[in-house]
């Protein structure tokens, strides 16, 4: 198995797309990978939930996979987010991203029907036995509908090779310590990554590994200095950078998350467009507050 550490702050990097016809931008992707790397990120995810993953197109799909890890060029990890709703997919998807030379797999649970957790076992295990590049499971149950319980996890930590992470964005901190918790002593590394950015520090505090952060999309050194002070033991700093980002969450009961984070970084000067219709609609008010926000971040030094 290819040897990949999973560990840091990986940006799921939003999907710029032309306004007119709703597009992929891949020149506007190349600007904003660089952005990234020079922002000190410590990995990218192509086409997560904030990078729209879910109304992509397999060609466009392959298009921004293949335009990321050229701009790349291995100075951080690569992700690809290769889950779909049937295993057969999800096989044909994770085989296409590892042959393209994808680092690492993020594979969200099926959604719309209901899965037990003996049907999402084997899913992984079967997906996992046509990959040779570590996978990182991906828990949303309220997008997907469909909760990858720890002892699950750990079972699947424990018996494949290739299964050596999870992203928990449940917005349960204590499903996240149990995700911690349960694979700490499964006879390898296995790094839990929390999905939501305000569980960071906790996470990295509980053993985990770091987080994929939507607002490193706005503020790249900023997310990442989270783990970095962490990794220099320099706590209260890593716990005032914490702090400091939260003040984004105001804005997401205005609307989708991801297209909060999307209007944001256009408000920041990069023109990398709307979420996808029907998905990219924020009121008045909640315009208002995102403004708001960016403005008090720009006053409080947040890049």
């Amino acid at each position: 198995m290819k040897q990949t550490e999973l560990k840091g702050i990986i940006v799921p990097i939003v999907t710029p797309m032309d306004p007119k016809d709703e597009s992929v931008n891949l020149g506007e992707l190349r600007n904003q990978i660089e952005r990234q790397i020079a922002g000190g990120v410590h990995g990218l995810f192509t086409f997560g939930t904030n990078g729209e993953g879910y109304i992509l197109s397999m060609k466009e799909k392959e298009a921004v996979l293949e335009a990321a890890i050229d701009q790349v060029r291995g100075r951080v990890p690569v992700y690809a987010g290769t889950g779909c709703i049937s295993t057969r997919d999800t096989i044909y998807m994770s085989k296409r991203a590892e042959e393209m030379g994808a680092d690492v797999l993020s594979i969200i649970t099926p959604s719309f029907a209901v899965a037990s957790q003996k049907e999402l076992y084997d899913h992984y295990a079967e997906v996992s036995k046509h990959i040779n590049i570590p996978i990182v499971l991906y828990n949303i149950p309220p997008r997907t509908g469909n909760k990858l319980l720890p002892e699950t996890v750990a079972k699947l930590a424990r018996d494949v090779d290739v299964i050596m992470g999870a992203k928990d964005s449940s917005g349960d901190i204590d499903n996240l310590k149990a995700y911690i918790r349960q694979t700490q002593d499964i006879g390898k590394d296995f790094a839990v990554l929390a999905g939501n950015d305000g569980s960071i520090l906790t996470c990295l505090k509980e053993g985990g590994a770091g987080g994929i952060a939507g607002r490193a999309n706005l503020y790249p050194r900023t997310l990442a200095s989270i783990y970095n002070y962490f990794a220099a033991g320099e706590l209260d700093k890593a716990q005032e950078i914490q702090d400091a980002v939260s003040t984004l969450q105001r804005v997401f009961k205005f609307g989708n998350p991801n297209t909060v984070i999307k209007k944001a970084v256009n408000l920041l000067g990069y023109p990398v467009g709307d979420c996808r219709r029907p998905f990219n609609y924020l009121c008045d008010e909640g315009l208002a507050e995102l403004k708001a926000v960016l403005k008090e971040n720009e006053e409080k030094g947040l890049c």
